[in-house]
């Protein structure tokens, strides 16, 4: 590994665990207020936030470290679906299928505006976050044997 791609490296997941480290923060505080059918102001700014840094980290993790790993280990380019599933092939994720889901809620929070929907999205995203966060910790201890 070149000099520049340790560096890319190092950076990107520098960025990486900062992204996680807030999703965690509100992932705490969401599950502590639970899933309702109407929010306090203050409950909905939290779970909109939450759901803004979930997709963050799923970008980040799918979009930049997926493919970096991939061409560090010298793996063809492809598909969003082909870089998931060379994931799960080296165990940074445990499925291939839930990353489908995370990346499909991702979408939904960037093009879903009525309320009612909203709203079913962060039952999804509470569900799916313990599945991202570990894809992050099983990803960071992979990238360690780049060192």
């Amino acid at each position: 590994m070149t000099q520049q791609m340790r560096e890319l490296l190092v950076n990107e997941l520098k960025l990486l665990t900062d992204a996680r480290d807030v999703l965690l923060y509100s992932f705490n505080k969401c599950r502590a207020i639970g899933l309702k059918e109407a929010y306090a102001p203050e409950e909905l700014e939290s779970f909109e936030s939450f759901t803004g840094r979930f997709a963050r980290l799923s970008d980040i993790l799918i979009q930049k470290i997926f493919r970096l790993v991939d061409e560090l280990d010298l793996d063809s380019h492809g598909t969003i679906r082909d870089r998931i599933n060379r994931a799960e092939k080296k165990e940074l994720i445990a499925s291939g299928d839930v990353f489908v889901e995370i990346r499909m809620v991702r979408n939904d929070i960037a093009h879903e505006y009525l309320p009612e929907a909203i709203r079913d999205i962060f039952g999804k995203v509470l569900n799916l976050t313990p599945a991202l966060l570990e894809g992050v910790e099983r990803t960071v201890n992979y990238c360690s044997s780049f060192s």
